[in-house]
């Protein structure tokens, strides 16, 4: 049997520590953090409130400068981007129709209007929101909302799609529609993904690998590979099992109430 060759890596993070000063007083968000993600791989934070999940992104993103530590990207070439963020509001132009707000991301780039609006529509089509590409953000759902933004991302053609509690202000039945879209997605479309949550069940149901963050600052308490293929069974006594081990992982030493965690 021939030897399975790893992907390479993508992502990584060593040694990274984070803090800031306001007020004179010095506040550390991220210790001694290392983290390596490999290309092609789904790959779940989870913490509470606070412990430096989305700053994290903003440091992958070069939107915020590490302390101490080192994070290199070595990002797919073929890419025509490194990284694209999905946020947890859409943060849709209003006054741009949904297949103008997707292709707003391309807009500074030397692609003609007639190739950035036939992305914007691949992207619209991948997302299953093709026949509401001229409506208005004001008369979609926050579920198709939410798929706009994932097209907006997705049509720059990234290499690693960063997501920060894209499906959190969702009811319930939206939300696992969305976390089964996005799966179909990533199958389809290979990317390397890093997904920011606090439901620790999403991330077990989605990820090859669950990061768990604890503490403040924010340490990394555990790293856990999902060894189970995909589709996977919501509920199901496996998944139950990893996301309570996580929830211990992240709990473990940890003060205060719990009322962050959703199981």
């Amino acid at each position: 049997m021939e030897a399975v060759t790893p992907a390479p890596p993508v992502i990584e993070i060593e040694d990274l520590s984070l803090a800031f000063t306001q007020d004179g007083r010095r506040t550390e968000v991220l210790k001694k953090l290392d983290l390596t993600v490999a290309k092609g791989e789904f790959v779940a934070i989870v913490g509470a409130s606070g412990v430096g999940k989305s700053t994290l992104l903003r440091v992958l993103m070069g939107l915020a400068t590490p302390t101490s530590g080192r994070v290199k990207l070595s990002p797919d070439p073929e890419a025509e981007r490194p990284l694209a963020l999905v946020f947890q509001d859409a943060r849709l132009l209003p006054w741009r129709r949904v297949v103008s707000n997707v292709a707003f991301g391309l807009e500074k780039t030397a692609l003609p209007k007639a190739e950035r609006l036939h992305r914007a529509m691949q992207a619209l089509g991948l997302v299953g929101l093709s026949d509401l590409a001229q409506r208005w953000p004001h008369q979609l759902s926050g579920g198709q909302r939410q798929r706009v933004a994932l097209a907006r991302a997705l049509a720059v053609r990234p290499a690693i799609l960063l997501m920060d509690e894209p499906f959190s202000a969702l009811d319930v039945a939206t939300r696992e529609n969305l976390q089964d879209e996005l799966i179909r997605i990533r199958r389809e479309t290979q990317k390397t993904i890093i997904f920011v949550t606090h439901d620790i069940d999403e991330a077990a149901y989605l990820a090859d690998r669950i990061v768990a963050l604890g503490g403040k600052p924010g340490v990394v308490r555990s790293l856990r590979s999902i060894d189970l293929p995909q589709p996977r069974r919501r509920g199901s006594l496996a998944l139950q099992e990893i996301a309570m081990e996580v929830k211990a992982d992240i709990t473990a030493d940890a003060q205060g109430p719990r009322e962050d965690w959703v199981i």
